[in-house]
């Protein structure tokens, strides 16, 4: 089998390249060409000019876009060059109903879907280190997961089509808390006057270490914020999430409204492009200098 990858942006450019490099990268497509014609694959791979193209080179496609429209509308795009037999794996994060709709448009030309959001940031796809949460046809599955293990570490079959999306909607929500905690934490140990770099090795070693804080907790106490996960985005599942929980939830989810709350600040101070540990920003303005 081959694949093909349809947008290369941050997470998908990294993917298309660790395809390549484990020889099973047929073809690409981005919206603007120039990124496609920027990345160096080996002899043999088509920078598409269309979708449909794309698809019809590809045994399973990847698609990577940012949003549910943007999904909509390339996953119409590609449908020319699907057919019996070919796999569409949506890496993006949408609905859980977004993933039900996909599934169905793409029957109509007897290709299957999986619903496979992933985590890890940039680093995981750089490394092909994601986790991956699959929804759809376990038998599908079965047919993709070779080649899915090639961009993803951990790949796990969830369930029917849109377990993928729910299950990477748990993944979010505890992103956000975790987000606010260790954020709030390190902005309390900063106005301390503790030394951060060792508050951030001692914490990290104990009971209260996580991902975020090693990965994170250094840049962001000094000033830096460049994007692994942007807050946009982040905000973007976020939302998702709420429309998805408001039908199912007795009370609004505190940590995603707390969450979009301060991120819609930090968009609104121009800081969405920046990574999601940029809530430092807002936490550290909640202590009075000198107190």
């Amino acid at each position: 089998m081959k694949a093909g990858v349809i947008g290369l942006g941050a997470m998908g450019a990294h993917m298309a390249l660790n395809f390549d490099r484990a020889g099973v990268l047929a073809a690409v497509w981005n919206r603007t060409p120039a990124r496609a014609q920027a990345l160096e694959f080996s002899g043999g791979v088509l920078r598409a000019g269309t979708p449909a193209e794309a698809a019809a080179k590809s045994d399973l496609i990847v698609t990577c876009v940012s949003r549910d429209a943007d999904v909509f509308e390339v996953a119409r795009a590609m449908l020319p060059g699907l057919s019996a037999g070919k796999i569409v794996c949506d890496t993006s994060t949408v609905s859980r109903d977004t993933a039900c709709e996909l599934s169905a448009l793409y029957k109509t030309r007897r290709a299957d879907f999986l619903d496979c959001p992933v985590s890890g940031g940039v680093e995981g796809a750089r490394k092909a280190a994601l986790a991956m949460m699959v929804g759809g046809d376990a038998a599908v599955f079965g047919r993709a997961r070779p080649l899915l293990s090639k961009i993803a570490a951990n790949v796990v079959h969830m369930g029917p089509t849109g377990s993928g999306q729910a299950t990477k909607a748990v993944n979010q929500i505890m992103a956000a808390g975790i987000n606010q905690a260790v954020t709030e934490a390190l902005a309390f140990g900063e106005a301390m006057g503790l030394d951060m770099n060792k508050v951030i090795d001692v914490v990290g070693s104990g009971a209260a270490g996580n991902w975020f804080l090693s990965h994170r907790g250094k840049t962001m106490v000094a000033g830096s914020y460049a994007p692994g996960f942007k807050v946009a985005l982040h905000h973007k599942d976020l939302e998702i999430i709420q429309r998805m929980a408001r039908d199912r939830s007795r009370w609004p989810l505190s940590v995603v409204a707390n969450t979009l709350a301060d991120y819609e600040q930090l968009m609104h101070e121009g800081h969405g492009d920046e990574d999601i540990s940029a809530l430092y920003r807002l936490k550290k303005e909640n202590f009075k200098p000198g107190t």
